[in-house]
């Protein structure tokens, strides 16, 4: 039970944080600030609601190809991600939200490794998806804290740095989709003949995973690396505008 209540509570903190940059974003540079809120507020509610029933229905509890938990969640996701952002590439917003804070947050994944280690000891996950195994977002995590201190109140490097610890963060976490998909389907690669992952990992609130957290967390990159690029581009810009004015 413990065990259930940590993943909640993840859950509604990651959640609480997407809902404060969400609404400074909205309050700086939307008009309708009710309106749009309650979409955020409401789409995060409904998000939530379709993973429980999804988790609930009984869907997930088989294997079979294709990998439903990634056909649900992972894809659907992923493409929100693309599409949003995307089309949000060239609004204001994008500059509002601190760009230190997208850094911070990424330390959420320290949590979420803790949520690894415990459910391995309760035999919900496979040991080769954690830190025990190949999953190294656990290091990574603890990263995020001290670059952005680094980055953004030091200012002992350059915000370029960001920009690749970034890219080093969503390859990290396609290579835990790969440990997913990979003990499952090819569990000959870690020297088993049978499926690695226990399917009460595709249970709610284990499901959070895959389907919260760590789309969250590409989320949270894509964001990040589009918010530095713009500025970035923003600062060429004018600098290349004063060197014309000096001439």
């Amino acid at each position: 039970m413990e065990l259930k209540l940590a993943y909640i509570a993840l859950t509604m903190a990651t959640n609480i944080f997407l809902i404060f940059i969400g609404f400074k974003a909205i309050n700086q540079n939307i008009t309708s600030h009710k309106w749009h809120k309650r979409i955020l507020v409401i789409g995060l509610f409904l998000w939530q609601g379709f993973i429980y029933l999804i988790a609930s229905i009984g869907i997930l509890k088989s294997y079979d190809l294709p990998p439903l938990f990634v056909v649900f969640f992972i894809l659907p996701s992923f493409v929100f991600t693309g599409i949003f952002l995307f089309r949000s590439r060239k609004k204001q917003w994008i500059k509002s939200i601190p760009e230190h804070w997208l850094v911070y947050f990424q330390s959420f994944r320290f949590f979420v490794e803790l949520l690894f280690f415990f459910s391995l000891a309760q035999g919900i996950y496979n040991e080769q998806v954690t830190i025990e195994g190949y999953n190294f977002d656990l290091p990574f995590a603890l990263s995020a804290p001290v670059l952005a201190f680094l980055v953004y109140h030091k200012k002992v490097l350059a915000r370029r740095v960001v920009l690749l610890w970034n890219y080093l963060g969503l390859l990290i976490l396609g290579s835990i989709i790969i440990l997913f998909l990979t003990s499952i389907y090819t569990p000959e690669l870690y020297g088993s003949q049978d499926t690695l992952l226990p399917l009460k990992a595709m249970a709610y609130p284990y499901l959070l995973i895959p389907s919260f957290f760590m789309p969250t967390a590409v989320f949270l990159h894509f964001l990040s690396i589009l918010q530095i690029r713009t500025t970035m581009k923003h600062q060429q810009g004018f600098g290349g505008f004063n060197n014309l004015a000096n001439t």
